[in-house]
């Protein structure tokens, strides 16, 4: 009889929860589109989640810091946010529920507690939304387009107007553009609507229009004929990778600033949270966002550097196969990567090492790097062996890795792993660009030598971080608590 009314009250409090989880994500969703304020959850992503996303989220978050985060304790924090007038906004949610119970008597209630972390939300100013272009259409470029349009909420911020293709522009291109929007094989269906206007050339996005625009040179558009005006055009086709050729991009009409996707020569090379405010928007028109790799062990190296001191290292990245490689045996270019990419692993070679340095100067000449692309489409892995100027432990390592997960400038950056059994399709659709396996971590015995294992998702991670340059280059970062 126990055993049944044990249980009887685990399925109550289940429904509650679930219930309880419901008026959350209407919350959620109240504050993005009446007020474009994004609630976020140690910089996971909750808008179009559902129940069992979010509670899962939930006992995430507790596992990073040690302590019960309740979906109770969310949605009571989130009513409180709902009812202050503050301007757009990014708050970490699962960050104001932990430190609402460090602080249970400090503040009368929620509300008293959430304008006291707050006050400074009202100080930030107004920003005025940004016109995007996407030079080109691949990967990356529709990775970008999906998260522009997937965010949109009510355009405060950056606004996707045009996608610049080669090639003749009809229906069927239209539709097959379309489609791969809409499908991807790695990263699943598109959370909206996609549709075609023949008519007018353009795809019809979450009920927006987006230009499709044919040109073999950037020179040969005219942006503003779409009402496009003072631009940014994120270049991801890889064909202009030097200021020179960039530059190209400002000869347009209705263009003012460009971003490349890639590493970029006489231009700088940014890695997101390391050394964006080294470059001011005012005064550089043209940026680059590295490349995923550099991107990804860059905040890492960064707090071991400042932690411990790095005497020297290697990086061997395990890299997911890419559209360069060939499905078949075939002439290439390149050294080994004209075998068949879904069957051998191919030695090839990177430069991220090297990269580093144009981020953090204090590595320079300090690292060597290589690769291996393997027969996985996504998900890759970067393996940091270093030499360190200070002792320390595992415990040392982790510690620290965690702290700059937890807070600072790299929380974007971080994420954390906890599990024993991450493997590379788990961490697929991961929006911090450095995932630290905690598990695999190896400390020599006499705490100078470790070796570190960074995964990441080398489409989506590191699309996250390019929007991330884009709102800084368009000087329409929101006020942000995390």
């Amino acid at each position: 009889m126990s055993f049944n009314k044990t249980y009887e009250k685990e399925l109550a409090f289940q429904a509650d929860r679930r219930k309880a989880t419901v008026e959350f994500i209407k919350i959620v969703s109240d504050l993005w589109y009446d007020k474009s304020i994004e609630l976020i959850i140690f910089r996971n992503q909750l808008i179009d989640r559902n129940v069992s996303q979010i509670l899962n989220l939930h006992e995430y978050a507790g596992k990073f810091v040690q302590k019960p985060i309740s979906i109770f304790d969310s949605v009571e924090i989130a009513q409180a946010i709902k009812t202050l007038d503050i301007p757009p906004a990014k708050l970490d949610i699962g960050k104001l529920t932990y430190e609402y119970h460090l602080e249970d008597n400090a503040h009368n209630n929620a509300t008293a507690f959430v304008v006291s972390k707050l006050k400074d939300a009202s100080k930030s100013n107004n920003i005025k939304p940004k016109d995007v272009i996407l030079y080109g259409f691949g990967r990356i470029g529709r990775l970008v387009a999906r998260e522009l349009m997937a965010r949109t909420g009510k355009g405060s911020q950056l606004r996707l107007r045009a996608i610049v293709t080669r090639g003749n522009i009809d229906a069927q291109i239209l539709e097959k553009r379309a489609a791969l929007l809409r499908n991807d094989s790695v990263h699943g269906d598109f959370p909206g609507t996609v549709s075609i206007d023949e008519k007018n050339n353009a795809l019809i996005i979450n009920g927006t229009t987006v230009n499709i625009i044919s040109a073999n040179t950037p020179e040969d558009i005219d942006y503003t004929k779409f009402n496009i005006n003072n631009a940014l055009v994120i270049d991801n086709t890889g064909v202009f990778r030097d200021e020179e050729a960039l530059k190209r991009h400002l000869k347009s009409k209705g263009t003012d600033k460009v971003l490349l996707t890639a590493p970029g020569k006489g231009i700088p090379n940014i890695v997101y949270g390391i050394n964006h405010k080294e470059n001011n928007p005012d005064e550089v028109d043209i940026f680059s966002a590295a490349s995923c790799t550099t991107n990804a062990i860059t905040p890492v190296l960064k707090a071991i550097e400042d932690s411990f001191g790095v005497k020297s290292g290697h990086l061997e990245t395990i890299h997911a196969y890419t559209n360069d490689q060939n499905l078949v045996d075939n002439f290439h270019s390149k050294y080994r990567r004209g075998r068949a990419a879904g069957l051998n692993m191919v030695i090839t070679e990177t430069g991220a090492g090297s990269a580093v340095a144009k981020a953090l100067p204090s590595l320079q000449g300090k690292l060597t790097s290589n690769a291996i692309r393997v027969p996985v489409p996504n998900g890759s892995l970067a393996i940091l062996n270093l030499e360190l100027k200070n002792k320390t432990s595992l415990d040392g390592v982790n510690t620290i890795l965690k702290k700059y997960a937890l807070e600072g400038d790299l929380v974007e950056q971080i994420k954390y792993e906890l599990s024993d059994e991450l493997v590379s399709s788990d961490i697929i659709g991961s929006s911090a660009p450095s995932i630290y396996d905690s598990k695999a971590t190896i400390v020599r015995k006499d705490g100078k030598n470790i070796i570190l294992y960074i995964w990441y998702d080398n489409e989506y991670g590191y699309s996250q971080q390019v929007i991330r340059l884009a709102k800084y280059i368009a000087k329409v970062r929101r006020y942000t608590y995390y």
